[in-house]
């Protein structure tokens, strides 16, 4: 049994050579890591190795085991059955081309060859293929206008609305002869790749800058960008398409020459490389991009590359020896926490913080879009539309789409058309749209009731907090309520201003029953919550009414100090939204909040007393 499938292997060894010839199958079995399985004596290395050399595929790894060899034995046989007839069927056409110019003179050789390539064009078209191509055609001539967003979008760096700290910082780092590399933070919509692209566009009319008129602008987002462990495909920073597997061009395919392709980073080459939402790129592929960063250069390795081939074009063997140049300035935007970005990537750029709008600012963007849209707007509009963003992309498409409605319902006559209120009412019910704020300060004072202030992805937000005290039924038996929803660290804002309510009040929280409610029931991170919820148990108890237009920030350590919290200057965007006008904050914040910011009355604090004082106006 053992001897047949040996002279079976064999027998198909000797069909194989005989089509590609001794010379060129140790060739292939050299590339192909075959060699020393053709030399072995065990009929299963041997199959595989034939398997490889057939199959074209150097990855097959795998021995066939004893009752599977006859299968690929089998497998074997139909492909080179394959082979074979395609060998002949090739040497038949090549025996009648050859028969057809042995017919004519030697002078005529090179316009044969001119028409069999001309008759071969021909056979490719087909009338399927010709009607495909006008119908592409035909749909290339039609264009429609520019969307809303393309129209209205910011056409100089003064049309940016609420950024002027951010755009005046990023052209300070850009029109430079030495630019540097960026991270622009904040929240979506606020303009960040508008004013990179703006930024780019007056450093090309500037001399001094190293940045040609020719110099690109390349945006990507980040989130589409994946990384490939086996380097097969990377948009980002090229690839090598190997002849085997790859798809390299059939030319070099048959000669076994990989064809590199280069990527964004040497399309970006001279230019800027936009990278929105960088936050969403692969770890290992951000590691990847500092390496460009600092040969700029790109640099392709592939096992099929032989430097002594005389045959490999010119640009590929430069492209293997000394890479593609890669000299860009990178700006990656994102709306995630700075802790989220690789810190080697953070190293090597400036940071830039893009701020919240405020809802003048959305008033203001929305007033420029109806400008430009020659569309009037009916009072109170620019102010409703503020009430349900704080992103200048959302409210330019919510005017829009007002502005649609409005002309559909005046039957198409632009000259009328003015927005009014129940357009945009139209358009938040279609689109299921809530006010953004729901908390709104007051003038009025509430006993147990405060605002306290949060931060989420540069955002900031006003949380609303309710208590209230009964006392319990029995002295020293009181019982504490919280919705567990708000998170472990609030929890324990809770148990710390228990501490502080004896010391204040004179009063045991034992000696009442105590329920303490976050409206919505939102995760509250980290102990910013702390002086709010203090300040509302006391409330509670005393009985005394708490100012309704301050809002609370800090948190509370048992010996009545309120301690210092993060994302300050975010909060303060929330308040403002929500009609804030006092805002308490720890005093060792301060330095992180100009005085005045937003019209509102910053007010630093060192203990819980001095908090008091101010709530309890």
């Amino acid at each position: 049994m053992k001897e047949d499938i040996n002279k079976q292997i064999k027998a198909l060894f000797a069909l194989y050579s005989s089509l590609v010839g001794p010379d060129r199958l140790i060739v292939k079995a050299g590339k192909l890591e075959a060699l020393e399985l053709m030399r072995s004596t065990n009929p299963g290395e041997r199959l595989l190795a034939l398997q490889r050399l057939v199959m074209e595929d150097p990855t097959i790894d795998a021995v066939p085991a004893a009752d599977e060899i006859a299968e690929v034995i089998a497998e074997l046989e139909e492909e080179l059955a394959e082979q074979v007839a395609r060998r002949a069927m090739e040497d038949r056409i090549e025996k009648r081309v050859a028969e057809k110019m042995d017919e004519k003179q030697e002078q005529y050789v090179q316009e044969i060859r001119a028409q069999v390539l001309k008759d071969a064009a021909k056979e490719v078209e087909t009338p399927h293929t010709r009607k495909k191509l006008a119908d592409l055609q035909k749909k290339e001539r039609l264009k429609l206008s520019a969307t809303a967003m393309e129209f209205l979008r910011p056409s100089s760096m003064a049309e940016i609305v609420g950024q002027e700290r951010a755009v005046a910082a990023l052209s300070a780092k850009l029109l430079s002869p030495y630019p540097q590399h960026l991270i622009l933070y904040g929240p979506p919509g606020v303009g960040k790749t508008t004013a990179a692209r703006l930024v780019l566009e007056e450093a090309k009319r500037l001399k001094y800058t190293p940045f040609k008129k020719s110099a690109p602008f390349v945006e990507v987002d980040g989130a589409t960008l994946r990384w490939d462990p086996r380097d097969m495909t990377n948009p980002l920073l090229g690839s090598v398409h190997d002849p085997i597997y790859q798809g390299a061009r059939r030319d070099f395919a048959d000669t076994g020459i990989p064809e590199p392709k280069t990527g964004l980073v040497t399309e970006a080459h001279g230019g800027i490389l936009f990278i929105d939402e960088i936050g969403e790129m692969d770890p290992l592929l951000q590691n990847k991009l500092l390496k460009v960063l600092e040969d700029k250069r790109v640099f392709f390795e592939s096992p099929y590359y032989d430097e002594t081939d005389k045959a490999i074009p010119a640009y590929i063997r430069q492209l293997f020896e000394k890479g593609a140049p890669a000299d860009f300035v990178l700006i990656g935007a994102t709306t995630r926490d700075p802790s989220e970005i690789t810190p080697a990537i953070r190293s090597r750029c400036a940071e830039i913080y893009f701020e919240p709008l405020t809802p003048d600012h959305i008033r203001q963007i929305v007033v420029n879009a109806a400008h430009r849209l020659k569309v009037g707007l009916a009072p109170g509009v620019a102010e409703l539309i503020s009430e349900y963003t704080i992103e200048g992309r959302k409210a330019i498409n919510i005017l829009s789409d007002a502005y649609g409605a409005a002309l559909y319902a005046r039957g198409g006559k632009a000259q009328e058309a003015v927005i009014e209120k129940e357009d945009v009412y139209q358009v938040f019910q279609v689109g299921r749209l809530t006010p953004y704020v729901t908390a709104k300060a007051s003038a009025a004072k509430e006993i147990g009731r405060i605002f306290g202030l949060g931060v989420s992805s540069f955002l900031g937000s006003v949380i609303e907090i309710e208590t209230i005290a009964f006392p319990a039924r029995e002295s020293g038996k009181g019982t504490l309520r919280f919705n567990e929803t708000a998170g472990s660290m609030a929890k324990d804002s809770v148990f710390n201003a228990a501490a502080m309510v004896r010391r204040v009040t004179g009063n045991d929280m034992s000696d009442y029953d105590v329920h303490v409610n976050i409206i919505g029931g939102g995760n509250i991170e980290g102990p910013s919550a702390g002086a709010a919820i203090t300040a509302a148990i006391i409330s509670a108890i005393q009985e005394k009414p708490i100012r309704q237009d301050v809002a609370v920030t800090g948190e509370v350590s048992i010996r009545g100090r309120v301690k210092a919290v993060g994302g300050v200057f975010e909060k303060a965007y929330g308040a403002k939204q929500a009609g804030i006008r006092t805002m308490i904050i720890p005093k060792e914040n301060a330095k992180d909040i100009p005085a005045g910011h937003l019209g509102l009355d910053i007010r630093p604090v060192e203990t819980v007393d001095e908090m008091l004082a101010i709530l309890f106006q």
